[in-house]
């Protein structure tokens, strides 16, 4: 099965993809569940930091690259201290982001890993020949995007060769996108290049033959702490038939109700700059508490 615009690097036509204005449900009248926060750990140069994801670039420091990169937090606590707490506070399913793939910042990944075997994915240069190797390290899934595209299409037989070596069921597909001409295109290597495959119902179903999850980082709104992109989450509600978790721009529990609603309780939380554990003003125990009132509701649903 081909997916409209998997064999062009130009955006598909506007009949193959549903426009973000239309995707997003009246908030007023959706009857929202519980949802989760997914904890982060994302690593640059060896450490644990935040940044505006945009303003990654695989251009070599001396043409400007690190001038241009926009850190809003370095922690001078290891990857452990965050694996450590994520696992005390019962918060599985979070990710483990390598934003670069130097030899430090692969060490430093690697621990967070090895101090909660099972409890965290593992996402950044994921490829077929390393892929095992982070799942031995203990890493619960792992996360690919630009792996399984070139030339703005998606590879389809590299994603089935990846489906085999490690299995749908530890497979999360990063389908982070950037919004142009009123639709939302996942973008690769880095966020800074746009591919042809356009978020909507099709290519969702699509791709769910092929991983356990979807994660989604809103790369417009990403590090910004500007709120979330609200049509984007509910577009992500709509239409998702897998668990989906999406990130970028959340800085107040408000956010993270905004989210629960917009997504009809089906699309997942993750907060990263906001937190105090980042710089951030947003205290983490409370999201935390928040979390736990969300996994109370479920199981209180559920009964």
């Amino acid at each position: 099965m081909l997916l409209p615009g998997v064999n062009s690097t130009m955006p598909p036509s506007r009949s193959n993809v549903i426009p973000a204005s239309s995707s997003a449900p009246s908030t007023s009248t959706v009857s929202a569940g519980a949802i989760r926060f997914r904890p982060c750990i994302d690593i640059h140069k060896g450490k644990v930091k935040q940044i505006v994801g945009s303003t990654l670039k695989d251009l070599p420091e001396t043409q400007g690259a690190a001038a241009e990169l926009k850190t809003n937090f370095v922690s001078d606590k290891p990857s452990s201290w965050y694996s450590e707490l994520y696992r005390n506070d019962g918060l599985t399913g979070g990710h483990v982001i390598m934003l670069g793939a130097d030899d430090a910042s692969k060490q430093t990944a690697l621990e967070a890993l090895r101090t909660w075997p099972g409890g965290l994915h593992m996402g950044g240069g994921v490829t077929a020949d390393n892929a095992v190797e982070y799942l031995d390290a203990g890493a619960s899934h792992v996360i690919v995007t630009s792996y399984v595209f070139r030339d703005g299409r998606l590879e389809e037989e590299r994603l089935r060769q990846l489906v085999k070596l490690v299995g749908k069921q530890r497979l999360v597909l990063d389908l982070s996108c950037r919004q142009r001409d009123g639709q939302y295109f996942v973008v690769t290597d880095r966020w800074q290049k746009f591919s042809s495959l356009a978020l909507n119902e099709a290519t969702l179903d699509f791709l769910a033959a092929s991983c356990d999850e979807f994660l989604v980082h809103g790369v417009d709104v990403e590090g910004m702490q500007l709120g979330i992109d609200e049509q984007l989450v509910a577009l992500l509600g709509a239409a998702s038939p897998l668990p989906v978790t999406y990130a970028g721009g959340a800085r107040t529990l408000e956010d993270l109700e905004r989210v629960r609603v917009a997504g009809r309780g089906r699309v997942d939380i993750t907060v990263g700059s906001a937190l105090d554990i980042f710089g951030g003003k947003l205290s983490y125990g409370d999201v935390v508490s928040w979390h736990k009132r969300q996994q109370h509701q479920l199981g209180e649903e559920q009964r």
